[in-house]
């Protein structure tokens, strides 16, 4: 009679699964540095109102914001490479469009859902600095680059932290969407090891423990870095 519950196959799942961590924290990673990017600058065009690049913005976080990551995912996977022989027919540049690796799309797909994301943790947080910073950093000349590099910035990354840590392990746990265009991340990975012998349970046992350590992990460096952060600007 076969076991009903393997603990070795599950110890033994748990290091086969870890392999596929360094693409989930790849994705994470990427998807977070492009979507800061993406969020500051829509950010700032909503915050100073720029004329026509805010009805973009507005509709872009509105869109990402509506529709699932899934679905997005799809559209960066099946839409781009149409869009790329567009380019190729019209301009007739040469692309080796089916030499690019699917896990390139899911950045694309990761970074712009990111960003929507950010564009409003990030404008809130700037928008949370006392507008007495601003004139007096306007008031010893200062231009309004080096108002926010040396001044607005530093203040609203403290208030932005928390955000930002939730984001990031959001984004881990989002990365198990992947899976569906052919990424071989930590989901893919698990479905791949259960489909040996049919041992789902100790196979997504396996892989929810290496998520919940990651994320915990994670939440621990985003509480150190918000203390330093604090200790640095007096305020611990």
């Amino acid at each position: 009679m076969a076991k009903i519950f393997d603990v070795n196959f599950l110890y033994s799942s748990f290091f086969i699964i870890l392999q596929a961590l360094p693409t989930t924290l790849g994705i994470t990673l990427v998807a977070f540095a492009f979507g800061m990017l993406i969020g500051f600058f829509s950010a700032i065009v909503r915050i100073y109102r720029v004329p026509v690049l805010r009805h973009i913005v507005t509709f872009y976080t509105s869109f990402i914001r509506g529709t699932p990551l899934l679905v997005q995912i799809y559209l960066a996977y099946y839409g781009l490479p149409l869009m790329l022989k567009g380019v190729e027919a019209n301009y007739g540049w040469r692309l080796d469009i089916s030499g690019i690796p699917a896990i390139y799309y899911v950045y694309v797909a990761y970074a712009i859902n990111t960003g929507a994301y950010l564009t409003e943790t990030i404008r809130g947080a700037i928008e949370a600095v006392d507008m007495g910073q601003f004139e007096a950093a306007q008031s010893i000349g200062m231009t309004t680059q080096q108002m926010y590099i040396r001044i607005i910035l530093p203040q609203a990354f403290l208030v932005a932290l928390p955000n930002l840590g939730n984001t990031i392990i959001s984004l881990i746990k989002d990365t198990s969407l992947a899976f569906s265009v052919t990424v071989v991340e930590l989901i893919a990975k698990a479905k791949i090891t259960a489909a040996r012998n049919l041992r789902f349970f100790e196979v997504y046992i396996a892989a929810a423990a290496i998520y919940w350590l990651t994320c915990m992990v994670l939440e621990y460096m985003v509480k150190v870095a918000e203390q330093y952060a604090k200790k640095k600007r007096g305020l611990a």
